[in-house]
């Protein structure tokens, strides 16, 4: 309809989609959030700045990254 120049409330889309039993995309066949993390934690990297105190009171600064798929820990 839109190439046609009409609008169409989202309500609209919503009533046509539910009628043909179809669910909102996040809800459609394909991976979880716990199967797309575990086929890809080879490729991620998180990383996290610290501030360490001593018992000194001295300030200590770190940068850690870890690697989910061997989870190893580097500390910059």
């Amino acid at each position: 309809m839109a190439r046609l120049g009409r609008t169409i409330a989202a309500s609209t889309v919503w009533e046509m989609l539910h009628g043909a039993g179809i669910d909102p995309a996040p809800r459609r066949a394909g991976p979880t959030w716990r199967q797309f993390l575990a086929a890809h934690a080879h490729a991620i990297t998180a990383c996290d700045f610290l501030l360490l105190e001593t018992v000194l009171l001295k300030r200590l600064y770190a940068l850690i990254f870890i690697e989910h798929g061997t989870r190893r820990l580097h500390l910059a």
